[in-house]
């Protein structure tokens, strides 16, 4: 019968016997709404039926992208059981599907394979445990953690666990075996609810990964009990969704350690236990991933800043940071900030592979940038396949060849990304809806707009907004809500830049003005109220200079009108040695290309 395993569900619901990948079928299934959402099966064997399964929540896409519907065959790979308390006080075993794999779908089978009406929940509750050790475990029914932890300890014996992908709401008494990938240091809060410390560390095994925390004197409690890299087994814990703004792990719960939770370590064999998962993206797809996303990478160190320590203005915090330039076997490289203590540690020499787990993107200048937070981890040269072979191409190619980057840090003196020409960027759209928005460009300045380059800005330090002349000695600026005596003068010009392929107009703001015009917004402005005619030679003066211009280019509606407006980011001298590099490999690309 499509190789149902009859009698599985009576073995497991009813004998509390394990069955190795039992074979179901899907014959009906709802969306729990209660908490994080959950869909319940109702499945059968061949011979009896349950609607006692829930499909873990990380399986919840199966159901939503139409795999698994009605009818469907599926074998349960890995799946756990545990108690749940009813509505009658009773208690009821339940399965969760922690994964499985369609065999065949509904749609090609079309009817119930059930033979009988017979259904295992309305059988006597289970009294017998198994001894053998099978694929899924029972979660046990204890009142204390060392009930069943000091046999485990003074013997080879299974614990019998709950995967962590199984964890919900809907069952408490439950124990994980868990090995811990990171952990924070202590930190504190207060506020006016009152003040306190905590402390997390994030937990993997062979199911998922989930964040515990320890709040006040569960902090003081097992702070010191716990090491990273080792296995423990955890019971008793308060589990909640996850706070997705802080909680970066893959996984739709966290757990709080309480009063009655227990920790012990475990002594039996560990190896079948990951110490870390990574989910590692290209560094050339986080161009175009937008800001304060989270993602994991793996990289070599082709650059690293010293040790910078400053103090930050709002709060007068002693900081300290260290830049680290990292590339991968694409070739394109990201700069990624270290802080704190990852920063005191961190020793760049010897071109170290990282692996980095949870770094959050951010923005600088209009290149894209890489964080590490509190969380975040990272291990230096992992023992993995991946940082071996990605080693193996720094040694040989790597090393030597010039990066394409990402990001654009204020010591940069080079080209930064691959040159484009400004036919290339209208050839590929940049700047329409999901297109990269910026580039690099050499182009020449053919000239600058003299009118409307200056104007009148509020004399505050933090304010760059245009000011209103009160005609009466006053200007005001409206976004400070005051009146001054003075202005200050800041550049806005419009300039027609080109190339051998076509042209551009754009937008350079104060900073990158006073590049192409070889002055301050002062300077120019004090020249245009004194010799006018000064003022006009300056500016020509900028015409038919070449640089390296990083622009960002950006669809804009107004009056019912949609355009791209282009805005530099950031000016640079050409350096001509990396500028002919640049030109010999392309042209021996497209040697390669018409060969």
């Amino acid at each position: 019968m499509h190789g149902l395993t009859e009698g599985a569900l009576k073995s497991i619901l009813d004998d509390g016997v394990e069955v190795e990948a039992p074979v179901f079928q899907v014959t009906n299934y709802k969306l729990v709404k209660s908490g994080i959402p959950k869909y319940r099966l109702q499945i059968n064997d061949g011979c009896t039926e349950s609607t006692y399964v829930i499909l873990a929540s990380q399986l919840n896409h199966l159901i939503e992208n139409r795999n698994l519907s009605e009818f469907s065959i599926m074998k349960l790979n890995q799946y756990s059981t545990s108690m749940i308390r009813g509505p009658d006080n009773s208690e009821r075993k339940i399965i969760t599907i922690v994964d499985c794999e369609i065999l065949v779908p509904g749609h090609q089978i079309g009817k119930n394979f059930k033979k009988n009406n017979t259904k295992v929940e309305e059988a006597v509750p289970v009294t017998r445990i198994p001894t053998n050790q099978q694929v899924a475990r029972p979660a046990p029914q204890l009142n204390n953690l060392v009930d069943i932890m000091n046999p485990i300890m003074n013997s080879n014996a299974p614990a019998f666990t709950t995967p962590i992908a199984a964890l919900s709401p809907y069952h408490s008494r439950w124990v994980i075996k868990a090995r811990v990938t990171n952990k924070s240091q202590i930190r504190t809060w207060s506020n006016s609810r009152g003040e306190g410390k905590f402390f997390s560390m994030d937990l993997i095994d062979e199911s998922s990964e989930i964040r515990c925390t320890a709040f006040r004197d569960q902090c003081d409690k097992f702070y010191d009990l716990i090491e990273i890299d080792k296995v423990y087994y955890i019971s008793k814990c308060q589990l909640k969704p996850a706070n997705k703004q802080f909680n970066h792990l893959r996984n739709d719960y966290e757990m709080s350690l309480t009063y009655d939770s227990q920790i012990a370590i475990c002594n039996e064999e560990t190896e079948t236990i990951p110490s870390l998962q990574f989910n590692f993206v290209p560094i050339s797809t986080i161009e175009t991933m937008p800001t304060n996303g989270i993602i994991d990478i793996l990289g070599i160190v082709k650059t690293c800043s010293d040790l910078q320590t400053f103090t930050k203005r709002l709060t007068g915090q002693e900081l300290t940071k260290k830049d680290v330039g990292v590339v991968d076997e694409n070739n394109y490289l990201i700069n990624v900030t270290l802080w704190a203590e990852k920063a005191q540690n961190f020793d760049g020499s010897g071109n170290p592979v990282v692996a980095i787990k949870g770094a959050k993107i951010g923005e600088f200048n209009g290149g894209k940038t890489l964080s590490l937070l509190p969380t975040s981890i990272l291990r230096v040269n992992p023992d993995i396949p991946t940082a071996h072979k990605l080693r193996s191409w720094f040694s040989t190619i790597g090393a030597t060849t010039e990066s394409h980057s990402l990001s654009r840090t204020s010591n940069d003196g080079g080209i930064n990304g691959s040159l484009l020409t400004f036919s290339e960027v209208d050839e590929n759209k940049l700047g329409h809806p999901h297109m990269p928005c910026v580039y690099t460009t050499k182009a020449t300045v053919n000239l600058i707009k003299a009118e409307n380059a200056l104007y009148k800005s509020c004399p505050s330090e933090n304010c760059k907004k245009k000011v209103v002349d009160q005609s009466n000695g006053m200007y005001r600026c409206e976004k400070c809500a005051k009146d001054y005596p003075t202005f200050t003068y800041r550049l806005l010009v419009n300039a027609y830049l080109v190339d051998w392929t076509g042209n551009q107009w754009i937008a350079a703001f104060n900073d990158e003005a006073e590049i192409l015009l070889n002055g301050s917004g002062p300077e120019l402005g004090e020249l245009k109220e004194k010799d006018f005619d000064a003022y006009l030679k300056k500016i020509a003066e900028t015409s038919f200079k070449s640089y390296i211009f990083k622009i960002r280019v950006k669809q804009e509606t107004f009056n019912d009108e949609t355009r791209l407006k282009s805005t530099v980011l950031s000016v640079q001298p050409v350096n001509y040695k990396m500028y002919l590099d640049h030109l010999l490999s392309k042209i021996q690309k497209l040697s390669v290309e018409k060969q």
